[in-house]
Formats: C-alpha cells, sequence, structure tokens
C-alpha cells in the first residue's frame, strides 16, 4: 500500500536542497500547491481516494525538476516521479497520471480533465489572494536572480499581462479567487498608468 507520509518526507526533504535563489518555486510554494488542490478538490466534489492521492504526489512532485534545471523542470519532475515513486510501490498506471498531471502546470495551461485543472488552478491560486503582493514580490527577486526579467519595466508590463491572460479553471476559483485577481490587475494599471 502507497504511504503518502513517507512519499511527502523522501520530496520534502529533496526540496530543502533547492538553492536559495528559488525564492518562489521552492518548498514553501509545493507545500501551499498541495495544500490548495486538496481544498479545490474537496470544493469541486473529488471524493475519489486514488485521484485524490495522484493529485496531492503530483503536487509534491511537479517542481521537483528545479533541483536540476530551470527551463523544462516539469519534464524533471515526471523523469524524477517515475525513477522515484515504484520505490514507494505506486503503481505504472498511477505514475502515468501524476505525470499528466504535472504536466499541465506548463505555462500556457491547457489541463485536459479535472485533476489537471485543480493543479493548473492550485498553481496559479495566489494571484486571487490577499498575499498576492509578497508572494509576487518573490517570484520578481527569483526572475532578477535567474536573469528572466531584464529591469523593473519589463517586470510591471509582464506581470499585468500575465494577470490579463491568465484564467482559473475550476468553478471554486473562478468564484473564490477570479474577483480578488481582478482587483490586483485594477490596482497595477492604474500605478502603471503608461502601460
Amino acid at each position: 500500500m502507497v504511504d503518502l507520509n513517507q512519499i511527502r518526507e523522501h520530496i520534502t526533504s529533496k526540496l530543502r536542497k533547492l538553492p536559495a535563489s528559488l525564492t518562489y518555486h521552492n518548498l514553501d510554494h509545493t507545500l501551499d500547491v498541495e495544500t490548495q488542490c486538496m481544498i479545490i478538490a474537496k470544493e469541486t466534489g473529488v471524493t475519489n481516494e486514488q485521484t485524490l492521492l495522484e493529485l496531492r504526489i503530483a503536487a509534491l512532485y511537479h517542481d521537483a525538476g528545479f533541483l536540476y534545471v530551470y527551463e523544462g523542470h516539469e519534464e524533471k519532475s515526471c523523469e524524477l516521479a517515475k525513477n522515484e515513486l515504484p520505490g514507494f510501490e505506486v503503481t505504472e498506471k498511477a505514475i502515468g497520471n501524476i505525470c499528466e498531471i504535472i504536466l499541465a502546470t506548463k505555462l500556457p495551461h491547457a489541463p485536459e480533465n479535472l485533476p489537471q485543472q485543480i493543479i493548473c488552478d492550485a498553481d496559479l491560486d495566489y494571484l486571487g489572494r490577499d498575499d498576492y503582493f509578497i508572494i509576487n514580490e518573490k517570484l520578481h527577486k527569483e526572475f532578477l536572480a535567474y536573469e528572466i526579467t531584464p529591469n523593473e519595466e519589463v517586470w510591471e508590463s509582464s506581470r499585468i499581462a500575465f494577470l490579463q491572460s491568465h484564467s482559473y479553471f475550476t468553478k471554486y476559483s473562478k468564484q473564490k479567487r477570479a474577483p480578488k485577481k481582478l482587483e490586483h490587475l485594477n490596482y497595477l494599471i492604474n500605478i502603471n498608468s503608461t502601460y
């Protein structure tokens, strides 16, 4: 039988070794995504134990690829899951589902089923929360460290564009997170009225 606690302990101990320069894609983010996955799953009526298990494992592994690469980390996360999860008695079929859920987090999101929609919404849940600006500043620092964003002007325009292009998938996230996300977007547009 699959022991979720063993899996969580194993992967979180690895994620504690992520570089400090990953101020956003770190253990805190992973645990937040796991928590939000379970909240959204409950609110959307997911009760199947196997689906919940696969979703939870996918959340724990979804950014593990950052241990090795920045670009293409989703594929690396899936590779890691395929290599490690058989040792925890996770079936090949379940690992396939877990990998599909992980790969759904690749941007731009294009989930094909409810578990994939749930992880996509959980991954960007913070966009519609009160802690958006705190978490977004962590992403900003990370993007500067990895030279993804060259300067403040590009950062401001890119985060406005991201909020404008992003949509939640589940009914729960559309109701609970989309209104606050719109507030954040309007605020950013107002303070950056040159865009």
